[in-house]
């Protein structure tokens, strides 16, 4: 191949997306502020935003915190919830047991705030070729963000499954933001009837935040295969 490209893979711990650039010879790193589970040393462990300015030639984020962006939890802006989530840290779900109502309408909407100013800082990111997963957003998020478009498609795992047996066999809406990067095509050959519902309607835990936000090998294998060989050929072009 030529060159490989630089590309990070921002808000992943799970390095699925990232292997995938590798083992078609990239230069792929990870970032997140958890450490990789898989014991890389190709993930830096901090806040995404202070890798921007690194010369990527791609990058995705793959699972932006986006609970407070999302057109499901809008609602939540007006009457907060009881308790938060394990999208949240253990600090601070037991901070916000202690608020009240008033305390509580003001933590969402400064996670609101955080959750747009993120997202903006990607979107905007000095890269050429940017790709950001979030589910559909709603008014406010829109408002927030910086240069806001509309997302470029959706797509659910079992687009890019094989075996309905498999991890992919799976119904959950994906909408993929993109800036110098085509739509993903499909590459599965299942046709949905026996996906499996998305693992929200799992029993809450520790771990169902971060379950949730796992990806699927599938479109993890498309997204390099196809994002990858797009940028490539631009590169190549432009030489």
């Amino acid at each position: 191949m030529a060159d490989p490209l630089r590309v990070l893979i921002a808000c992943e711990c799970s390095g699925m997306v990232r292997r995938a650039f590798a083992a078609l010879g990239h230069d792929a790193w990870s970032v997140d502020l958890k450490p990789a589970e898989d014991g890389s040393n190709r993930h830096y462990v901090g806040d995404v935003r202070d890798y921007l300015h690194m010369g990527w030639d791609l990058l995705a984020v793959m699972h932006p915190p986006c609970t407070r962006l999302a057109n499901s939890g809008v609602r939540w802006l007006t009457s907060p919830p009881g308790k938060l989530t394990s999208n949240y840290s253990r600090a601070e779900r037991e901070a916000y047991a202690q608020m009240g109502e008033a305390e509580r309408l003001a933590f969402m909407w400064r996670s609101l705030e955080d959750g747009a100013a993120l997202f903006s800082a990607c979107w905007n990111a000095p890269i050429e070729r940017i790709a950001v997963e979030n589910p559909v957003m709603h008014r406010h998020a829109k408002e927030r963000i910086a240069g806001f478009q509309p997302h470029a498609q959706s797509v659910q795992p079992w687009h890019f499954g094989t075996d309905e047996h498999g991890p992919d066999n799976v119904k959950k809406r994906i909408c993929l933001w993109l800036r110098g990067l085509p739509p993903l095509a499909r590459t599965g050959k299942l046709d949905g009837s026996t996906a499996r519902p998305e693992i929200h309607e799992a029993t809450p835990s520790e771990d169902r935040a971060a379950d949730r936000a796992r990806f699927f090998p599938g479109i993890a294998a498309a997204i390099a295969a196809q994002w990858g060989g797009y940028a490539l050929d631009d590169t190549r072009r432009a030489a």
